[in-house]
């Protein structure tokens, strides 16, 4: 199953996530299929594609649910 999610990045203390599509068994920071956005807590800053998130659920993508909090409002 694939699944979106977020993925961090960043240094200590300052982090920074891609939302990516990846296989729902795979690690946090693990090979991804798609990166399909970021958001930077930081300075308040999200970026997502919408089609392609769209594609990826019409294919069977399941939403985590901090991305769900963040983008689908």
């Amino acid at each position: 199953m694939v699944t979106i999610r977020l993925s961090r990045l960043g240094r200590k203390k300052a982090p920074f996530y891609r939302v990516v599509a990846v296989d729902a068994s795979k690690k946090r920071d693990g090979m991804v299929l798609e990166v399909l956005g970021f958001w930077n807590p930081a300075k308040k800053d999200k970026q997502i594609d919408k089609e392609k998130m769209a594609a990826w659920v019409a294919k069977g993508a399941q939403l985590s649910a901090k991305v769900k909090e963040l983008f689908v409002k």
